[in-house]
């Protein structure tokens, strides 16, 4: 096909289009002191996200994960305290989300020097050595990533381990450490090439975790072998358990909840058949631990192992894209909110298999769903435990539309007894996904 020019009389032909429409003049009004969503808004949509819902599971008051991308933690340990808090008959407790941001980067620096090691024969150009080397080791995260942390290192009580500045502003710290992977991808690929032998790369791979680790004890505080832990129940009775070990404290306290619980995505894209479970190349932290796998299911059936699992009183991991349609400040998701299409004049239609495959829309947070309001038996909107503190929302506390949730909504963590018959499928062997798929993309 011809490639064609912008002409004058292209231009001109544009411009009159422009001055002769009555609604382009009103969008320029409404745009010259607003922001594109607030002149878009449409209250009649707005007034329906109420914080009702016929199931809603009374929950700990919302965490904050500060200036971070610990989501992902955050909202798994909030659905693990939930448990703890219940039976300890506790008003408020936390576990410790820097510990296990600590073993998690501790761990995955581990992770990206192996997957340097296994690539060193390729050009920095092919895919996927730029993709290791370009996304390096982040704050997201995955529930099995969660998971496998938690089998290896246990966990443990916030009050135990709490935040230091660099855990809760991460920024820096990560920038360094990156640049030091980097150096050290630098000097493995260099050694390989060179025909170093195999006991030469590990004796310089030690060597460098070595570093890392003081690293992270600098910016986090060396995290706690044994703890001593001490808790005031709803009763103002004074408890106390000492010498804990964290993976005795897990052991006794999360049990075999994290054995239970599989990942559920919903990709309506034609790479995925629904109904077969997957995996994403070098999406990890933990050598030796358990691969991310995800079971694909059909939206409908997505949705009623939340609800059965919610209705069971227990709460929801989940993963979604909470850049599209949102009002911080008021706590809502819902895409009936904004009428974009009338402001802008353009065509913004996108299946949500179209916003994966073109890289419109992909996970970007995890939070925990804590209700759902049903009527006749089907979602209209849900409830949802945010970790941004308590400013925004009904006191951190958000609600979506259930048409948000059908568009946005990619990926949950569920209790396989809540799944049905479909809980056999999860058992399927796993198709290997490459790295840069969508259903990875809560991990970067």
């Amino acid at each position: 096909m011809e490639k064609t020019a912008v002409t004058p009389e292209l231009l001109s032909r544009f411009s009159q289009s422009y001055e002769g429409s009555a609604q382009r003049h009103l969008a320029t009004l409404a745009l010259a002191k607003a922001d594109l969503n607030d002149a878009a808004f449409n209250p009649k949509g707005g007034f329906r996200m109420v914080q009702k819902f016929s199931v809603n599971i009374k929950t700990l008051p919302v965490t904050n994960q500060e200036r971070t991308g610990r989501c992902w933690l955050f909202s798994a340990t909030n659905v693990l305290r939930e448990r703890i808090a219940k039976k300890l008959n506790l008003a408020d407790f936390q576990l410790s989300q820097s510990y296990l941001a600590f073993w998690d980067k501790f761990e995955r620096s581990n992770y990206f020097l192996e997957a340097i090691l296994e690539t060193a024969d390729k050009p920095t150009d092919d895919r996927n050595v730029a993709f290791i080397l370009t996304t390096g080791v982040h704050d997201g995260g995955q529930w099995e990533m969660f998971a496998n942390i938690v089998r290896k290192y246990g966990v443990v009580p916030k009050d135990c381990y709490n935040e230091t500045y660099q855990s809760s502003h991460s920024g820096s710290m990560n920038a360094a450490l990156n640049r030091n992977l980097k150096a050290c991808a630098v000097r493995l690929r260099s050694m390989k090439r060179s025909g170093a032998g195999e006991e030469a790369l590990r004796e310089a791979k030690e060597a460098m975790l070595d570093k890392i680790f003081s690293f992270l004890c600098s910016a986090y505080t060396e995290p706690p072998r044994s703890f001593d832990f001490e808790y005031v129940d709803k009763d103002g009775a004074y408890h106390r358990e000492d010498g804990l070990t964290p993976l005795a404290f897990a052991e006794k306290y999360v049990g075999d909840l994290l054995a239970s619980t599989v990942s559920i995505i919903n990709s309506p894209t034609a790479d995925k058949p629904y109904d077969a479970t997957y995996t994403v190349r070098y999406l990890g932290n933990v050598i030796g631990g358990r691969d991310v796998k995800h079971l694909n299911l059909e939206m409908n059936e997505f949705k009623a192992a939340i609800i059965r699992q919610l209705q069971a009183g227990k709460v929801v991991w989940f993963g979604s894209d909470v850049g599209k349609f949102g009002d911080r400040e008021k706590g809502v998701w819902d895409d009936g909110s904004y009428d974009l299409e009338a402001m802008t004049g353009l065509d913004l239609t996108l299946s949500k298999a179209d916003s994966l495959d073109y890289w419109y829309s992909a996970m970007n947070h995890a939070m925990v769903i804590t209700g759902v309001n049903l009527t006749d038996g089907r979602p209209d909107r849900w409830r949802i435990e945010n970790s941004w503190g308590d400013k925004n929302g009904d006191k951190g506390y958000y609600v979506c539309s259930d048409s948000w949730f059908d568009r946005y909504v990619f990926q949950a963590a569920v209790e396989r007894e809540y799944l049905g018959e479909k809980a056999a499928l999860f058992d399927k062997e796993p198709k290997m996904l490459e790295a840069w798929d969508p259903m990875g993309t809560l991990a970067d």
